[in-house]
């Protein structure tokens, strides 16, 4: 089947599928197999001083000929850490870098980065932010963001303690918001993959789902720690739904999906080729998925 949103267009990717922006857990490696695999892999800047960035660019481009952004994660005030004493200059030195190797898919994340979406645009290059909040999402919109990625209160990661969840973020915002809209939140099987499309996004955004995959940076024994996470205890609710601005020390729900560490293309395969059986069990005969 074909699979065919505004999100395929705009990145020419053969599926509906964009890799999360791991800070840390990010690797050229992990970003080649997913776009091999027919997703947009994504190359986490801020894990790299500049020269490094370049390099891993160009290693990037050795290792597929598919596909692939980058991400930009803008500090918030008030957040201490290893990047909070970064200008936007600094930032604009990794996006410059970016673009002068060509790459046309920029995404920013974590805080306001209209400064580096003006840039991205007047470079002709394609600004996709993502956010944790509606009104985060308007924000995104009025600047120009040209695709935004909304994530649920599922998700993993640093959280935002007023998020919507997965499902309301994609149903209100597809009503408010005109650009594309990718889906990010406990998103881990092809059911949640056709859930999020039907409810209004134009791509989903993989994270804990491929973080037990062959290829990803987490050590063995935390990957198989959390192929062994019951989502349905006390204590894993309450460690995910902290309500609080900080990060999680829990998988997200999509882990309840991966029941073995498998190469990524595989798992990458078996998610759309059960979409797409689901997709002709509701006896639809084309052969090609469109969404407007």
């Amino acid at each position: 089947m074909i699979w065919r949103t505004k999100i395929n267009e705009i990145t020419k990717t053969r599926y509906p599928l964009v890799m999360a922006a791991f800070a840390r857990l990010s690797s050229v490696k992990f970003a080649a197999a997913f776009s091999n695999a027919g997703g947009l892999g994504i190359i986490t800047a801020m894990n790299y001083d500049l020269q490094d960035f370049k390099s891993e660019i160009i290693r990037m481009q050795t290792l597929t000929d598919k596909p692939f952004g980058i991400n930009i994660t803008v500090v918030p005030p008030g957040v201490s850490g290893i990047h909070d004493k970064i200008s936007q200059e600094d930032y604009l030195k990794y996006v410059e870098i970016a673009i002068d190797q060509g790459i046309n898919i920029i995404t920013t994340s974590a805080f306001q980065a209209n400064f580096i979406g003006k840039r991205v645009q007047e470079a002709g290059c394609h600004w996709f932010h993502k956010c944790a909040l509606i009104r985060h999402a308007l924000s995104a919109e009025k600047a120009g963001a040209e695709a935004i990625t909304i994530i649920g209160m599922e998700s993993a990661g640093f959280k935002n303690p007023y998020q919507h969840t997965t499902l309301m973020n994609l149903t209100v915002a597809k009503r408010l918001i005109k650009p594309p809209i990718i889906a990010a939140g406990g998103i881990g099987d092809a059911r949640g993959l056709l859930g999020a499309l039907a409810m209004g996004a134009s791509a989903v955004c993989l994270g804990t789902a491929i973080l037990c995959t062959e290829e990803s940076p987490l050590n063995q024994l935390m990957k198989e720690q959390w192929l062994h996470t019951d989502i349905l205890t006390e204590e894993y609710h309450k460690a995910l739904y902290h309500f609080a601005l900080k990060g999680t020390r829990v998988p997200s729900p999509a882990i309840a999906f991966q029941k073995e560490i498998v190469p990524l293309k595989e798992y990458v395969e078996k998610l759309m080729n059960e979409a797409e059986l689901i997709v002709k069990s509701w006896k639809i005969d084309e052969q090609e998925f469109r969404l407007s």
